[in-house]
């Protein structure tokens, strides 16, 4: 073989393997995405149905929580809102929420005894997509994008609704520095990953 044609065959292995090496980067890149996988356990909530802007739905979670201690019903978790429509789709005072205070078992015997908007239930068992949204970011918008984005390419599909589980800094009503989980219900729909 003479020295242009080896030095052909050389670049080309080399733009090869480089476009290998890129493409196997890329998928490290996209699994380290902090979106994982978890399955959660039936639980008990208490709960209630709240309509406006997230960012003043503090005195519906007080008074869930003044109600909880009414009823002497203790709270087992941090807070839950499960969002019941999209926010995209219809103006803030139009927002749903279904806030929600994990609680002992045993708070089912109320059931049925709140009101109309206000009751206590059981969730089933669930696997969800989750990804942490940091403490100092304001906006979730990019963590739903990535979330839906992972689910698609790895074989899943939402199946419900979004919930939040609050972590960190929830007293200071200011979602900017609160820590949390976003978490999709979701079903497997490919094996292939």
């Amino acid at each position: 073989m003479n020295r242009s044609k080896v030095w052909l065959f050389l670049l080309v292995v080399l733009v090869s393997t480089s476009t290998v090496t890129v493409s196997i980067w890329a998928d490290q890149v996209a699994d380290k995405s902090g979106v994982t996988i978890r399955q959660v356990k039936p639980q008990t909530v208490l709960y209630t149905i709240y309509r406006g802007d997230y960012d003043k739905a503090g005195q519906a979670i007080g008074s869930l929580y003044a109600l909880a201690i009414q009823k002497q019903i203790w709270p087992s978790g941090s807070l839950h809102f499960a969002y019941l429509n999209n926010p995209k789709h219809v103006s803030s005072e139009h927002w749903l929420t279904e806030i929600r205070i994990p609680v002992k078992e045993e708070a089912l015997k109320h059931a049925g005894t709140f009101g109309e908007m206000t009751d206590v239930k059981k969730l089933p068992a669930t696997t969800v997509a989750v990804a942490a949204k940091p403490a100092g970011q304001a906006d979730s918008g990019p963590i739903y994008v990535r979330l839906d984005t992972w689910i698609f390419k790895h074989g899943y599909a939402g199946i419900g609704g979004p919930c939040e589980k609050f972590l960190a800094k929830t007293a200071t009503g200011d979602y900017a520095r609160m820590k949390s989980e976003i978490m999709i219900p979701v079903t497997r729909i490919s094996a292939d990953d």
